[in-house]
């Protein structure tokens, strides 16, 4: 099985090469320079985790899954022992080559994991609807092998190869029947939850439209027949008209700090042309984002002259709905709001999903463009 191979090439100039870990999980590697992918996983086999499961919150009518197997992941191990670094004499990790530049395999300790035959939501939700499979998939988004570098420090070519990444594993999750919306993110600090310290982001493939991208599509879905207007469209245009939020601008791309922001500081990259979610970017919006997205990064790690935790999250349409209303945006959000502190999702936050924000969006604004990078 670990001998397996198939090799794709997509656009950019990046080649996807398929290769089957010791467990029977996929890896993919993503060049630009002509590699060839021969290296076996020659770790000891092991048999997968069963499924989790998922629970109707009866409250809310929210899915919960749990996936109790996960308790014992790795957690932040030392440099020497990083699980995401190319393998080396000695020590094996889960990337069997000796470099890479991006890759992409499925997570060993998934929350979600294909189904054993047909799956489907339950048409009605009541109180004892019983728990069903956590079908769906969970992938790791290995940005570069140099486990001293963030997002914004990797080059263009790098972040071109990252979104060609995302490109693809978008158009091919979209096929799958079980998948209902497909959410790419980094998490990057302690602060926020980071169990491995290595640059990497992560795709969660969802059999059910998550709460807040449920919300939204709603919002979006209820102006339209409103007004006959995209929403995000008109969200963009506002502020690209008032100046005030914005942090930095191209020609294809915006990034701007939101009207009514949650967060310390929270940034919304969008598209100038809207599109429904990656797969949808133009060869040319895909190359212009690189830019905008180191520099945005590098303001936010310059406003205190320190590392900022964040989480960074694609929200896109979901895959079978709403897709003709829902639009692309990577939102970046950091609970630091000053040296030594943090915005505490406390009470408020936290059991009513209430917000309290003690910054203005246009001073968070104001000190994202005043930093020198």
């Amino acid at each position: 099985m670990a001998n397996e191979k198939s090799v794709t090439a997509l656009g950019a100039g990046v080649v996807r090469t398929d290769r089957t870990l010791m467990d029977g999980r996929t890896i993919r590697y993503y060049d630009t320079h002509g590699q060839t992918r021969t290296a076996i996983d020659q770790r000891d086999p092991e048999v997968p985790p069963k499924i989790g499961e998922m629970r109707l919150d009866a409250l809310t009518q929210e899915w919960v899954v749990v996936a109790a197997h996960r308790q014992g992941r790795i957690f932040l191990p030392p440099k020497e022992l990083n699980p995401l670094a190319a393998s080396r004499p000695g020590f094996l990790t889960e990337i069997p080559e000796t470099e890479y530049e991006v890759v992409v395999f499925d997570n060993r300790s998934p929350s979600l994991t294909k189904p054993e035959g047909a799956f489907s939501l339950p048409d009605l939700l009541e109180l004892d609807s019983p728990a069903i499979p956590a079908a769906g998939k969970c992938e790791v988004v290995c940005y570069t092998s140099d486990y001293d570098a963030s997002f914004k420090d990797l080059s263009h070519r790098q972040i071109r190869t990252v979104v060609e990444a995302w490109r693809d594993r978008v158009r091919e999750l979209s096929t799958l029947p079980y998948i209902a919306h497909i959410a790419p993110f980094e998490n990057r600090g302690e602060e926020v939850g980071v169990t491995l310290s290595h640059p990497h982001g992560q795709i969660y493939a969802y059999p059910f439209i998550p709460p807040r991208t449920e919300k939204m599509l709603t919002s979006a879905e209820e102006y339209f027949k409103r007004t006959g207007r995209v929403l995000l469209d008109d969200i963009v245009a506002r502020e690209i008209k008032d100046q005030v939020r914005i942090v930095v601008q191209n020609a294809d791309w915006v990034a701007y700090v939101p009207y009514a922001s949650r967060y310390p500081f929270e940034i919304h990259v969008a598209p100038k042309q809207s599109v429904a979610d990656l797969a949808e970017l133009t060869d040319t919006q895909c190359d212009t984002f690189p830019e905008i997205a180191k520099e945005v990064l590098q303001r936010l790690d310059s406003v205190f002259e320190m590392k900022m935790a964040y989480i960074a999250a694609w929200h896109q349409a979901p895959v079978r709905v709403g897709r003709d209303v829902a639009r692309l945006h990577w939102q970046i959000t950091s609970v630091r709001r000053a040296p030594g502190k943090l915005k505490y999702l406390a009470g408020s936050e936290s059991a009513f999903g209430a917000f309290m924000m003690d910054l203005t969006p246009e001073q968070s604004a104001q000190q994202l463009r005043d930093v020198r990078i």
